[in-house]
């Protein structure tokens, strides 16, 4: 693999990688467990690491379960 290509991505370039918002992002480090490492006060990437995570399922919201909704 090519080493730019391995290289860690921003929150600005994950969000145009992914065509979402930063606000977005930031939810689905927190609620989703989207793969992101914090380095000091600034959150980095690996493409592979968020492609796997998209392709698992990891961005879809969580499905109401029956109980939930019966509650």
């Amino acid at each position: 693999m090519n080493e730019m290509e391995d290289r860690w991505l921003s929150i600005t370039e994950i969000c145009k990688y992914l065509g979402v918002s930063n606000d977005t992002v930031y939810k689905w480090i927190d609620k989703h467990g989207m793969p992101a490492h914090r380095m000091g006060r600034l959150w980095k990437f690996k493409k592979d690491e968020v492609d796997a995570w998209v392709k698992a399922g990891g961005a879809a919201e969580p499905v109401e379960t029956d109980k939930k909704r019966k509650e």
